[in-house]
């Protein structure tokens, strides 16, 4: 109801403070930027507050039950603010988890995933996935577990790495390249980005 769900003023920074406060005060906080665009003045509160409250209290304090939404990406209009990628910003930044799902059915449980997890998230959500998905996606609630990354085609030759979008880019970059160049590609699908899945990777 509306005690729960509401619009705020059009203030990032205020909307992630906001959120910061209510996840503090033991709260389940999910703070929504409108495009991940404008989530650049609320930098400050996600790097400087959201991301060190635990580590800076010594554990006495944590906003762990913040996740903060953000549609993500290019579409192929939208202009300047409203097609950026802003996570690797973020990805340098100790004490949050960052979160990009490639399908509907992955968005679900890594969303979860995320309003679940005991660290602040920043979970981008990519745009086409808004009006061009289309995947059976359970009604029940589960979970998909955050930083383990998924072999979605396994190869011999070379390893293709991406996130979101991206990963329906590259299982078409990897089938041409097995159709004319012989090239056996492995496809994985990062999933998280902060912290990410270096054993998955690696082997």
């Amino acid at each position: 109801g509306k005690d729960r769900v509401f619009n705020t003023p059009l203030c990032e920074q205020g909307i992630v403070g906001f959120g910061i406060g209510i996840a503090v005060a033991g709260a389940t906080a999910i703070a929504e930027i409108q495009f991940a665009d404008y989530i650049f003045p609320a930098f400050d509160q996600i790097v400087n507050e959201a991301a060190k409250y635990r580590y800076r209290s010594g554990d006495l304090f944590n906003c762990g039950n913040l996740t903060i939404r953000a549609p993500w990406g290019c579409v192929g209009h939208g202009a300047l603010y409203h097609s950026q990628s802003p996570e690797a910003f973020f990805a340098h930044c100790p004490g949050i988890k960052i979160v990009i799902p490639r399908s509907p059915l992955q968005a679900k449980g890594l969303l979860l995933s995320c309003i679940e997890d005991k660290n602040p998230c920043i979970f981008f959500e990519p745009k086409i996935l808004y009006r061009a998905a289309v995947e059976q996606v359970p009604v029940e609630p589960y979970n998909i577990p955050l930083s383990q990354a998924e072999v979605l085609q396994t190869g011999s030759d070379v390893t293709l790495v991406a996130w979101g979008t991206q990963v329906h880019v590259i299982k078409e970059v990897a089938a041409m390249a097995q159709e004319k160049l012989g090239v056996s590609c492995e496809v994985i699908d990062l999933r998280t980005i902060l912290p990410w899945d270096t054993e998955t990777v690696c082997k």
